[in-house]
């Protein structure tokens, strides 16, 4: 049983200003984090490295907590 949620941090390069499709091979997932303080600093570091390429976003994401059976 899990307690609580899980934290990603999830992104990369985008093929459009879109941000619809990532370019192939560019995807990035980094956790899991139980805080998203945690996830926060992660983004924070990812995107001040990448924050010279316009295309390039990423996003905290929650995941569901697990409900008992």
């Amino acid at each position: 049983m899990m307690n609580g949620s899980n934290f990603w941090v999830i992104g990369g390069e985008f093929g459009s200003m879109n941000f619809h499709k990532l370019v192939e091979g560019s995807a990035q997932v980094k956790g899991p984090f139980k805080t998203r303080k945690e996830a926060e600093d992660c983004w924070r570091e990812v995107s001040e490295q990448t924050r010279h390429k316009a295309g390039v976003r990423f996003s905290i994401v929650e995941e569901p907590s697990r409900v008992p059976a």
